[in-house]
């Protein structure tokens, strides 16, 4: 609830501190006086437009701050939570209004933007006046404040859980078809693209191996004469390097006879011609088995161009293309899944529909006979708040197909004068009517919307027996809400926990409002004044008392 409420500067205000308490919050005072100004002054704080206009004559800023207790408020606080706002059972909300038209905005200190302080406003206060159109004069809250009066909130929830599911599933039909668009042709390229790599029956390292025999191929008859003549040279021949190295181990070992000291060169030349002789054995087999083989080297060659040419389309490397094979294949799987996606969607959608159009028929005749009741409850609260020839119905505005509230819309309709047929609130209900109209749905409806009320002028053109009626239901309804109410009446007064008087006065040349707590004669004094103007006497004293303690019994 609204605990607290500091107005700087702000039109004839200067510096206004306000203390409110649960409960009902009454604000009296001439015309005039203010009690308009401070509405305005919670309209800013609740993200109301803002203007230069409101800075009090030679200030620079208004400034106007509020603090909410929301110890018993655990859901908004989890609401404000999610946003970001760390309330700590408490929210502070700041609003400066500058004339250099730097305004700003604060919650619980940080700086924010005028659009959040208005989404975090709808939790915390509703306003029902002359200048408001809030919730009432909304169709878009119609039909939840029709189905909290039906209890049908648990089944509207339902429905919009299921309307959810049924428009994600549409939604990916949708993009399936505009991907079938393109899928056919996708996947004949990709079937293309797979075949054409399947049927080169590539494996990977092949391009090197194949890079190494085309090598060998081309230079088959240099690799044959050299690695023969090598052979000759060294083993084969008449005169050869082998026999020399016989011939000259021969004349060593003649020699190592007289010096032994040779001995150990001896070895080294066996050494020598063991590894010739490998080595000419090596180059004989080597020769024997290259062949000059022109049919195979142009077999390599067509491989190796096949292979380049797939390397130019698909990737740089054999085994990137086998890769990219893989992928195609992954692809071509998907797509052809595609078919069977589509008739499982299309099973599920027709499914919900189905669902969707059983619960729509229930949930709407189920709102019909709220809407009945709503209207003949609603006409009984509106004949005791003095508006005899009221009519309220709900209209239905019927959908072919569903949406993601019901497959209707509802609207209030009313009229307050005789032969006048209902129309929408926002186009005929003046603001005392819709404060009426709020406080009449407050009774047949008590569902908490926010922990706070605001009826400005609730008592327009009423009197007599039916003002004090009209201060009682503000009462029971302020057993379970915090109600601020500004009226002109002291029936209504009776009633309230906590009495504010507003009144003005000039100071140092300057118009000043100002507002004082009522307590005790004082406040039989204000109810005095609003029996009898004001000249008060010693019987309007006691007529105020009267009500006070009246108004007490009764509430």
């Amino acid at each position: 609830m609204l605990t607290d409420l500091c107005i700087k500067n702000f039109a004839i205000i200067d510096n206004l501190q306000l203390s409110f308490g649960s409960g009902l919050n009454v604000l009296t005072g001439e015309t005039g006086a203010g009690k308009s100004i401070i509405i305005g002054a919670i309209e800013l704080i609740l993200g109301g437009r803002s203007s230069a206009e409101i800075i009090r004559t030679g200030k620079d800023e208004a400034v106007v701050e509020a603090i909410f207790d929301l110890s018993g408020e655990p859901e908004i606080v989890a609401k404000l939570t999610e946003t970001g706002i760390d309330a700590e059972g408490e929210l502070l909300v700041k609003r400066v209004v500058s004339l250099t038209g730097k305004n700003r905005v604060y919650l619980n200190g940080g700086l924010s933007t005028t659009a959040r302080l208005s989404a975090v406003s709808r939790m915390l206060v509703n306003i029902y006046g002359q200048h408001e159109s809030q919730t009432l004069t909304r169709p878009e809250n119609h039909p939840a404040l029709l189905d909290g009066f039906g209890g049908l909130k648990p089944l509207q929830e339902e429905f919009s859980r299921l309307f959810a599911e049924f428009a994600k599933i549409r939604a990916e039909i949708k993009k399936l078809e505009e991907g079938d668009r393109d899928a056919g042709r996708r996947m004949d390229l990709l079937a293309f693209q797979s075949a054409e790599i399947a049927s080169a029956g590539l494996t990977a390292g092949e391009e090197e191996s194949l890079l190494k025999e085309r090598q060998i191929l081309a230079h088959a008859g240099r690799l044959f004469q050299n690695s023969r003549w090598a052979f000759e040279e060294l083993y084969g021949g008449d005169r050869t390097i082998l026999g020399l190295l016989a011939d000259v181990k021969g004349k060593i070992a003649e020699i190592a006879t007289v010096d032994d000291s040779l001995s150990s060169m001896i070895d080294a030349l066996n050494s020598i011609c063991i590894q010739v002789e490998d080595a000419g054995l090596s180059l004989r087999d080597y020769s024997a088995g290259i062949e000059i083989d022109p049919e195979r080297l142009r077999e390599v060659d067509d491989r190796l161009d096949l292979i380049g040419r797939l390397k130019k389309k698909y990737a740089p490397t054999v085994e990137e293309i086998l890769s990219f094979k893989e992928q195609a294949d992954r692809e071509i799987e998907q797509l052809a899944n595609r078919v069977q996606r589509r008739d499982d969607l299309d099973q599920s959608l027709s499914d919900l529909e189905r669902k969707l159009s059983e619960m729509a028929v229930d949930l709407g005749g189920k709102r019909r006979e709220a809407a009945l009741n709503l209207k003949n409850a609603m006409e009984k609260e509106l004949r005791d708040l003095a508006m005899k020839n009221a009519l309220f119905e709900v209209s239905f505005e019927v959908f072919g197909e569903p949406r993601p509230f019901g497959m209707e819309r509802a609207e209030f309709l009313f009229s307050s004068n005789p032969g006048e047929a209902p129309k929408p609130l926002s186009r005929i209900a003046s603001g005392g009517e819709l404060s009426r109209l709020m406080l009449a749905l407050k009774q047949v409806h008590p569902e908490s919307d926010v922990p706070t009320l605001v009826f400005d002028e609730v008592d327009s053109g009423i009197g007599g027996a039916v003002s004090a009626l009209v201060g009682k239901k503000l009462k029971k309804v302020a057993q379970r809400q915090q109600v601020l109410c500004i009226t002109h009446l002291p029936q209504v007064a009776a009633f309230a926990n906590h009495h504010f008087k507003v009144d003005k006065s000039v100071e140092e040349g300057r118009t000043v409002s100002r507002v004082t707590s009522l307590e005790g004669d004082d406040r039989v004094a204000e109810m005095a004044r609003m029996l009898g103007g004001m000249k008060i006497s010693v019987r309007s004293l006691e007529h105020a008392r009267e009500m006070i303690e009246e108004a007490g019994i009764e509430g």
